[in-house]
């Protein structure tokens, strides 16, 4: 993994192919495939399946919570198992290339039909279309993640994941309070 990472900083991810992973990791193609589907495995690895772990931890918080608040602390639950390194390194990484991109986007969406019906109970009854308000909440909620690790990426990673969460609750903070 890390071998992987560190061609597709230096030649792009596009760039990179699976037989150069490959020669310069000293594995078979077969090897390779027995731990990656494919190339974006090696980025996000199991990052695209988190959203469970990141709904538990929505759960676990009181249903009094503000939600903002809630989903905040929810994201921390990634942060906790993360090498702030790797962090940054898959950060740039997708910050460079539209194909992971692209995939990072479809991560999110998992990630909200997950969160989307935890929010919509904690919100209670409304007169609004059922989901709206969950599949809102949650999308701008990601927005805030994304926008807090770019920043957080423009800045080199500075101060670390500890960081990182100021910046996410900065960021939901404007959101809540509307700039």
């Amino acid at each position: 993994m890390d071998v992987a990472l560190g061609l597709f900083l230096e030649q792009g991810f596009e760039d990179t192919t699976v037989d150069q992973v490959v020669t310069a990791a000293r594995i078979s193609k077969r090897s390779f495939f027995r731990y990656f589907g494919t190339k974006e495995d090696i980025v996000f690895g199991d990052l695209a399946e988190q959203g469970p772990v990141i709904l538990e931890a929505l759960r676990a918080r009181p249903d009094e919570e503000p939600i903002w608040d809630a989903l905040g602390h929810a994201f921390l639950a990634l942060s906790a198992q993360a090498d702030p390194q790797r962090g940054l390194t898959i950060a740039r990484l997708v910050a460079a290339s539209p194909g992971l991109r692209a995939a990072h986007l479809e991560k999110h969406l998992r990630w909200q039909e997950q969160l989307a019906p935890e929010v919509e109970r904690r919100l209670g009854d409304s007169d609004d279309p059922p989901g709206l308000r969950g599949q809102a909440i949650v999308a701008t909620a990601l927005a805030c993640l994304d926008a807090a690790t770019t920043i957080w990426l423009q800045r080199g990673g500075q101060g670390g994941l500890d960081e990182l969460k100021r910046l996410i609750d900065r960021a939901l903070a404007a959101v809540r309070a509307g700039g």
